[in-house]
């Protein structure tokens, strides 16, 4: 028998006591919830007017579409559709899962990103506060009225200096003392001189010919690369660069290690000395000022002094043989003369010619009476320092000036431009050699004598060294290096002790050392 409702088979039967009729029982029972009647005959009827049917366990009946091979194919086709439909659905759920974790990792990414800027960002500003602390209390503690003046910043000093009527700052002027102890000096080192021997120890000729690289080491960023000048204190064996990147670093050449790093400038440094015994180092910077760095005992070198006396880029930095007063060379057609301990500038020197050539290059002659400039209108100038007089002047270089070196002989001098090298006679003042290395289109862009005047250096698109002679006798290239830099610039060059080892600068950010290797290793043990 089947429902009166669905007319299949009921699994719980029942009977209707008013019409007799059968039902499936959950479709009856939810009938007269919603309509309270029967729905065959339409007579009122509750759920109380329907008897439950005992049966016995009812098999039912395979359906039609069952019964034939062709309604049991619709029922897989069927049964198959739906299968992909819901395995469609998954792919679905699934790609839309990877394409959250996509996003939800690129996040996470750009928020590392993020995290590591900022920190960076934080360390930069923790290490100038630090910077800041440590220059702060020098300008507090210096008891002298003076030096309190000129400590720490030179900016400072300046401003608190008297103007005089034609707008310009009034210095205090070299002192007479001041002026006897330089001539203390003058005297002391020409009588040295007149008993120069060459040193024993000295690099001979074959063995700088046989000189090679030896290292190279990366000081300076690789985003601003450069070396722009270089100084080496002999006693420690150490070496300072000036860098493109605003840096300058100490070196130690014997362990290979940098010292320390000097940071501070806002634009590249152009030249770097080291005074004394290295307990202190001086730069200038295109920045329009000059630091003078003061070394710790930690082995680390902190401004001590930041004079801001020029009013265009300072080009060169030369230290006077007492070690107590440097001068700087500037753009701003003007030279510097310093006390190293104040940090004041005693005197600002104009040249009176009426001349606007800027100052390129700046040295002291050994004995320190005497001052030579180097202009970007390709004069040389000669200085007496006590006078703040131009004594001398050498022309006939073509382009500016980039380097000025006197020997230790005290009579010779050599200066580098566009053109190459010339070198002059103090004694008549006058140029008695040139050497052309170079094309018309490659400058010289460093010259220097080593210690004990034998040796003669200059770099260009290459590095030579000359055996120094005399005024009538040949000065002969006794060896000639590569630039390695692949930059054709070596910037600048210096000798080593005893010559015993060649530092060149280039316009890459790699700090160059030429010897020979045994020597190399005598000095490192």
């Amino acid at each position: 028998m089947n429902c009166s409702i669905s007319g299949e088979v009921p699994e719980e039967p029942v009977v209707s006591k008013k019409s007799g009729l059968l039902f499936e029982k959950r479709l009856i029972e939810r009938h007269i919830s919603d309509y309270g009647k029967c729905p065959i005959t339409g007579e009122p009827l509750t759920l109380d007017d329907i008897v439950p049917i005992q049966t016995g366990k009812i098999v039912k009946p395979r359906p039609v579409q069952a019964a034939s091979i062709p309604g049991m194919l619709g029922m897989f086709q069927i049964e198959w559709d739906g299968l992909m439909l819901s395995n469609f659905a998954l792919e679905q759920q699934l790609h839309t899962a990877r394409q959250e974790l996509s996003h939800a990792l690129y996040q996470h990414d750009a928020a590392c990103r993020v995290i590591a800027r900022l920190k960076k960002e934080r360390d930069e500003a923790v290490a100038l506060l630090a910077q800041a602390e440590r220059q702060i209390p020098i300008s507090v503690a210096a008891p002298n009225a003076v030096i309190t003046a000129a400590l720490s910043n030179g900016k400072r000093a300046a401003e608190e200096d008297e103007i005089g009527p034609d707008g310009k700052r009034i210095r205090p002027g070299i002192s007479s003392n001041i002026i006897s102890e330089l001539s203390d000096c003058n005297a002391a080192l020409s009588q040295l001189r007149k008993k120069r021997q060459i040193p024993p120890t000295l690099a001979s000729i074959d063995a700088v010919e046989k000189y090679t690289q030896l290292n190279s080491y990366p000081l300076h960023r690789t985003n601003k690369p450069g070396i722009l000048s270089l100084d080496i204190q002999y006693s420690k064996d150490i070496i300072a660069t000036a860098g493109v990147d605003t840096n300058a670093v100490v070196f130690d050449r014997t362990s290979g290690q940098i010292v320390s790093t000097l940071n501070g400038h806002s634009k590249k440094v152009t030249s770097v000395k080291f005074v004394a015994e290295g307990e202190l180092v001086v730069t200038g910077s295109a920045d329009k000022t000059v630091r003078l760095w003061q070394g710790s005992e930690n082995g680390n070198y902190d401004c001590r002094h930041i004079l801001k006396d020029h009013t265009a880029e300072v080009q060169a930095v030369t230290v006077h043989a007492t070690s107590n007063y440097f001068v700087t060379a500037s753009l701003d057609s003007t030279w510097c003369f310093y006390e190293i301990a104040s940090g004041l500038c005693l005197t600002q020197v104009e040249d009176t010619s009426g001349s606007s050539d800027g100052y390129t290059a700046a040295a002291f002659h050994p004995d320190g009476l005497i001052l030579g400039t180097g202009t970007s209108g390709a004069l040389v100038k000669i200085w007496d320092v006590k006078s703040q007089t131009n004594v001398a002047r050498f022309d006939g270089h073509v382009g500016a000036v980039t380097a000025i070196s006197f020997s230790e002989n005290g009579y010779f001098l050599a200066t580098a431009a566009q053109d190459g090298v010339k070198l002059w006679d103090l004694r008549k003042l006058k140029n008695f050699r040139t050497f052309t290395p170079y094309d018309e289109n490659t400058p010289t862009q460093s010259v220097e004598f080593d210690h004990s005047g034998s040796y003669l250096a200059l770099g260009g698109s290459d590095i030579r060294v000359y055996q120094v002679a005399t005024v009538k006798t040949e000065w002969n290239c006794i060896k000639t290096f590569p630039d390695l830099s692949g930059t054709g610039k070596a910037t600048s060059v210096k000798f080593g002790p005893d010559a015993k080892y060649i530092a060149v600068g280039s316009m890459d950010r790699n700090l160059r050392i030429f010897g020979l290797p045994e020597e190399d290793g005598s000095l490192e043990s």
